[in-house]
């Protein structure tokens, strides 16, 4: 079920409804139930994937409390670990990997015996199989206790506003929400639908009508260059960003109608100074999970230089094919490797702070910029249909002059324009002056409702209704 359709809006005022009106020991059933049956409107045969891998983490978290020795720990734990890497690779990674034994036997004249499965992606597979390890990496280090209840574990891992693209949850934080009675707040319930409400507009008046423009370029390649290709690639980065935040935000609102609180996922990425700042502010719940539960674990910043760029070089690598098993994920992830590299081996070199106000502000918006201009270059692969398309994408950058777009990319250039110039103006408010005027929580009626009312109505006149799916329910 898609947060942007129709059937998504009955079922989250039905579920919401019924949640609020049963006793507090029934929420849980509610929820899980509800869980359930979000899920399967994708594929229904798919809940028996997340039941197997549930019902191994259960027991395994249970286990691993129990064990005393230090050994059956470890093994407990690894069972649990190569359930849920397993299910992944099989789904996921599987055909990709026999695709590169198959192009390899054939340099030699031999025949690959094994044959490619048919299988569909299940929705969300990657996130829901993140948040489970968490579970039991959690428990095996003690920072916590083993969910006795099953159906409530269940429930973390399939609670339905972050079922499918996260955030990736922490059992730290929402296990014992879960727990919680959460009584109707009318103040939690009006900031939830706010957050919700912008969710719909950057998901379906920018991302869903910028990708009308930047479809057309990208699916042809070779029919456009220069600025097209330029302007194209400027607005996937935008695109990205307001779907995936856009599903984030609907996410975060969603749980926090009900009472709970679900962690941050993006903290206005493109004002980020540096490609290390880009990655505490971008896909938060990934890049933390990368940080503690790999990048920590072996040797982190506590090795030699040397190692440590090693370290960083590979967990990139394992963060872009987490995204797809497709050669343009891993050359992205690479590229963003090789740019925090090279961040921390010049950073003594850069220049402080500037203790002129004009300098510092100066100084700051080139770096943006600089950041900006660099992840962009990397969504080139992130986007392209092949790596090939990617390298010729931007060997069109390089010349001069552009193709004229006709039809329906013209009109999503020009009508995204005043959105975007509103996304900005929030964000750069919010990031830069976080006391001053507010336009949702405005004190002000006539600025609070004014500024809801121009979202709806922005939504309704500039949506994209039938626009694709949210980018990452494909991961």
């Amino acid at each position: 079920m898609l947060f942007n359709s129709i059937d998504f809006v009955v079922f989250y005022i039905v579920v919401t409804t019924l949640y609020f009106a049963c006793p507090y020991k029934f929420r849980w059933i509610v929820l899980l139930a509800a869980s359930c049956y979000f899920y399967m409107d994708f594929v229904p045969v798919y809940i028996f994937i997340l039941g197997f891998t549930i019902i191994i983490d259960y027991f395994a978290g249970i286990f691993i409390e129990r064990a005393t020795e230090p050994r059956h720990r470890k093994m407990l734990l690894a069972a649990s670990l190569v359930a849920n890497i397993g299910v992944l690779a099989v789904f996921k990674y599987f055909n990709f990997i026999n695709l590169n034994i198959d192009i390899l036997l054939t340099k030699f004249n031999y025949h690959n015996p094994i044959p490619y499965l048919s299988i569909l992606l299940p929705i969300g597979l990657s996130f829901h199989t993140f948040q489970a390890m968490s579970y039991t990496i959690e428990v095996y280090r003690g920072n916590q206790r083993a969910e006795k209840h099953f159906g409530i574990y269940s429930l973390y891992v399939m609670f339905y506003p972050q079922l499918v693209a996260g955030p990736i949850e922490r059992p730290q934080n929402i296990l014992h929400q879960i727990h919680s009675k959460h009584p109707f707040n009318y103040d939690l319930m009006v900031s939830g639908l706010k957050m919700m409400l912008w969710g719909y507009f950057k998901k379906l008046v920018i991302a869903d009508r910028l990708a009308i423009f930047v479809s057309l370029v990208y699916n042809h390649p070779k029919s456009y260059n220069g600025t097209v290709v330029l302007i194209a690639s400027i607005f996937f980065a935008i695109q990205i960003y307001c779907d995936f935040s856009g599903y984030t935000d609907i996410a975060i609102g969603c749980a926090k109608t009900m009472g709970f609180d679900l962690m941050k996922n993006f903290n206005r990425p493109y004002f980020a100074i540096n490609i290390r700042d880009f990655w505490r502010r971008w896909h938060i719940s990934l890049s933390t999970w990368f940080r503690d539960y790999l990048y920590k674990p072996l040797g982190g910043n506590q090795v030699s230089h040397g190692r440590q760029y090693l370290i960083l070089f590979f967990v990139f690598l394992l963060s872009g094919i987490w995204h797809g098993a497709n050669y343009t994920y891993l050359i992205w992830g690479a590229l963003h490797g090789l740019y925090l590299i090279i961040y921390l081996i010049i950073k003594p070199c850069l220049p402080g702070k500037s203790q002129n106000a004009f300098g510092a502000a100066l100084m700051r918006t080139g770096n943006i910029l600089v950041t900006f201009t660099i992840v962009t270059f990397a969504w080139i692969f992130f986007r392209a249909n092949s790596v090939t398309d990617a390298f010729i994408l931007i060997r069109n950058l390089r010349s001069v002059g552009a193709r004229p777009i006709y039809g329906a990319g013209t009109n999503s250039l020009l009508h995204s324009l005043i959105p975007i110039i509103i996304l900005f103006m929030v964000e750069y408010k919010t990031e830069y002056l976080p006391q001053k005027f507010n336009f949702f929580t405005s004190p002000n009626t006539v600025v609070r409702w004014g500024s809801v009312m121009l979202l709806i109505f922005l939504i309704l006149f500039l949506g994209v209704f039938d626009g694709p799916r949210f980018i990452y329910f494909q991961f």
